[in-house]
């Protein structure tokens, strides 16, 4: 059933929380968001969301969005990255949970046909919410079967968290990698509330409950918090990364959440071949086909090449 997007609760996970995002991925958020915060826009956004009785047994639901062929199955990594449930935005721009992620994952690793899992990357990142647990039980799962990442054609922030867990990383030669910093927005409207004639009274227990009240402008003690958030946040993205790739952390560091070209993250050893992503996809299906099914690569090969252009 359509659903209203609930923008507060979507505004709590955007401004004050930690991202694994490029800010041109914020800014287009924000876009959105903030006439609607502020009434400057009144239409609602509807989205679609399956219920329990929809999505049918756990094989079905890990595997919806999945697509299998030979002997490889293919995961689009799309969009906006959420913690929780997501579909599509009010700039059409798609959803992906990492809940549904490792639904998906898990789907492919558990499917006797299937022998090896690609992820197919083209986003700017997201929450920093369930990131680093996500790309944990993607190394784990490699460990079980391999799974590659195809940067086709971008895999920045939250990203690129996910892909450095991956086996190896195959980049398209115009992709682009990297964005490995965390990035926090606060927003105020006190100005705002003032000259329309708005005024919040707030009572609170805690010395911290209310840091980061949109009506009042920020402390230094929320200040210091929203530091320590991001340096909690940063250091685990440095650290998981440096040893995904055996990596220094320095050398992470280094990168000072630059966007990389795949040349340039080549050289840095961020990802590990360059090649287009059909390309990519026969060389992989090909370790899995015997000479007497060499027929099948074309009709295999076709049905990849849609599932990367969805």
């Amino acid at each position: 059933m359509p659903r209203l997007i609930n923008f507060p609760h979507i505004a709590a996970m955007v401004f004050g929380s930690p991202l694994y995002a490029t800010p041109e991925l914020v800014m287009a958020v924000k876009s959105v968001l903030e006439p609607r915060l502020l009434g400057q826009i009144a239409g609602d956004i509807e989205l679609s969301e399956m219920d329990g009785a929809q999505m049918g047994r756990d094989e079905e639901r890990q595997l919806r969005g999945v697509t299998i062929t030979g002997n490889l199955a293919i995961i689009p990594v799309h969009g906006i990255l959420v913690a929780r449930r997501g579909a599509i935005n009010a700039a059409c721009e798609e959803l992906l949970s990492y809940e549904k992620l490792r639904d998906q994952i898990t789907g492919a690793m558990n499917h006797e046909l299937v022998k090896e899992v690609v992820l197919d990357f083209h986003t700017g990142g997201g929450q920093a919410i369930g990131c680093k647990e996500t790309a944990d039980f993607i190394r784990a799962c490699t460990k079980i079967k391999p799974i590659t990442a195809l940067v086709n054609y971008a895999a920045y922030s939250a990203g690129y968290y996910l892909a450095s867990a991956c086996s190896r990383i195959i980049a398209s030669p115009t992709a682009g990698v990297g964005s490995i910093g965390v990035i926090i927005e606060t927003y105020e409207v006190s100005k705002w509330e003032e000259t329309v004639g708005i005024k919040y009274n707030t009572f609170y227990r805690g010395a911290h409950k209310n840091d980061m009240s949109p009506h009042e402008e920020i402390t230094d003690q929320a200040v210091a918090e929203i530091e320590k958030r991001l340096d909690q946040a940063y250091e685990g993205f440095v650290n998981s990364v440096a040893s995904y790739r055996k990596l220094k952390p320095e050398a992470v560091m280094d990168t000072q959440a630059k966007l990389y070209s795949a040349e340039e993250a080549l050289q840095l050893k961020l990802i590990d071949e360059i090649a287009p992503a059909q390309e990519a996809i026969n060389s992989i299906a090909l370790q899995y086909v015997s000479s007497n099914r060499s027929r099948s690569i074309r009709a295999q090969a076709a049905a990849i090449n849609t599932s990367l252009m969805l």
